[in-house]
């Protein structure tokens, strides 16, 4: 299970890999959309070379398909949708194919927070217990040398800083405990075949032995599924019902849920895996492998009862990519503010000071932060900040060349692909 985890984890930044049955040609893959002419600071011929790249990609059965888009001090200057949103029904990939986006629905949930302190109703330095009872005091486990694990009470409460900086201990099941979380049903990601809301089950986690003591050690987790449910607590609204309101219905995200609507069924991009050779379609609607979930999932005939603000989130890269231009203007997109200027700073400046993380990078409330070029070793600029999702998915804002890049496709496990940073490269190589 730890590997796969980990795999899971380290994919949200890196690659996820989606192979497949290769020899597909140019001519079969939808027609490239027109291109456009430069836009001030980015050269419209060079970035032609992404299309190159994912074409190739697709070509030798690398991915079955992806969309891009890409948008340049507020304009739109690419977007592509390349291959097949179901490859064995030569179904084309097309720019409003819906994407599950896994953990980029953590975005959304952080800002949703980050409302919530600016209406007054919560501050990020209190307890989680204040709103969520059961969290006023927790336990950690403490792996012993000769094997096993004692479990000592945490040294503070867990707030609500930790939860956003995913430094309150809590993981996605793994750690000294990982037995006791997988024998309470308690693992992975996955929330969308569950018959009970988040609540339950993070209700049920609070007695859990945690992975690391509060503000000690960056452990990536559920985190913001716990998060979701606070929201939830404060507004009287479930999840679902307060990011349609506040952003996902004012920013004009329409195609953006946590279930997708029976009629739009058809435009949800199919999940590839990567295997030997190729990709292979995954499980209808999934299995549990290896302590992680692959398939399609539970995102239309399903429950509908749990609204993960972690990991529960459709989306379609247009989508998407208005949602990151409100964050790159300071909280406002089309004459309406959503967050003051001051927190999204706040957001995307490193909390993990005395944490140690990736090279060159920190995080945020809800964000990576890149620090350090040289360190982080790849094309890019300080303060950028960005993340993804397990389903192969990435996203990042650069409001230094004031770029925003949403690159979607479906594939888990993704392998050893290097699409994420060769995609990097080649935008970057296209500014002037």
């Amino acid at each position: 299970m730890k590997s796969m985890v980990r795999l899971v984890v380290s994919g949200l930044l890196a690659a996820s890999a989606l192979g497949g049955m290769a020899g597909v040609a140019h001519a079969q893959a939808p027609a490239a959309a027109p291109r456009p002419a430069s836009a001030g600071g980015i050269s419209a011929e060079r970035l032609e070379r992404v299309s190159a790249l994912l074409q190739d990609y697709v070509d030798r059965g690398r991915i079955a398909g992806a969309v891009v888009q890409i948008r340049h001090d507020g304009r739109d200057v690419y977007s592509r949708a390349l291959g097949w949103r179901d490859k064995e029904a030569r179904a084309p990939m097309r720019q409003d194919t819906i994407f599950r986006i896994a953990s980029q629905t953590k975005a959304l949930t952080s800002v949703a927070v980050m409302m919530l302190l600016e209406e007054g109703k919560l501050l990020l330095n209190d307890p989680v217990g204040k709103y969520l009872p059961e969290w006023s005091k927790t336990n950690v486990a403490v792996a012993k040398p000769e094997g096993g694990y004692d479990i000592v009470p945490a040294k503070r409460a867990i707030t609500i800083r930790d939860l956003l900086t995913h430094t309150a201990g809590v993981s996605y099941g793994y750690g000294p405990a990982e037995k006791a979380w997988k024998d309470a049903g308690i693992s992975g990601w996955y929330f969308a075949g569950r018959e009970e809301p988040v609540s339950a089950v993070v209700a049920r986690m609070a007695a859990l032995p945690m992975a690391a003591q509060p503000g000690e050690k960056f452990v990536y987790g559920y985190n913001t599924d716990i998060l979701g449910v606070v929201v939830e607590k404060i507004s009287g609204k479930t999840l679902a019902a307060f990011l349609d309101e506040r952003l996902i219905r004012p920013l004009g995200m329409k195609d953006t849920s946590f279930y997708a609507p029976r009629e739009k069924a058809g435009r949800i991009a199919t999940v590839y895996s990567a295997e030997a050779g190729g990709i292979r379609r995954a499980a209808d609607p999934g299995e549990w492998r290896d302590g992680a979930y692959v398939g399609h999932g539970h995102y239309v005939e399903g429950p509908r009862i749990a609204f993960s603000g972690g990991a529960g989130l459709l989306s379609t890269a247009s989508d998407y990519s208005r949602f990151l231009e409100m964050l790159r203007r300071g909280g406002t997109l089309d004459g309406r503010r959503y967050l003051g200027r001051k927190s999204v700073e706040l957001m995307v400046s490193n909390h993990l000071v005395d944490i140690a993380y990736n090279p060159g990078m920190g995080f945020g409330l809800g964000f990576s932060v890149r620090l350090d070029l040289g360190k982080a070793g790849e094309p890019g600029s300080e303060g950028e900040f960005g993340w993804g999702g397990a389903y192969h998915s990435q996203y990042w804002v650069d409001p230094a060349e004031r770029l925003t890049v949403v690159y979607m496709a479906q594939l888990l496990p993704a392998g050893d692909i290097d699409d994420h940073g060769k995609l990097r490269a080649l935008i970057y190589q296209a500014l002037n």
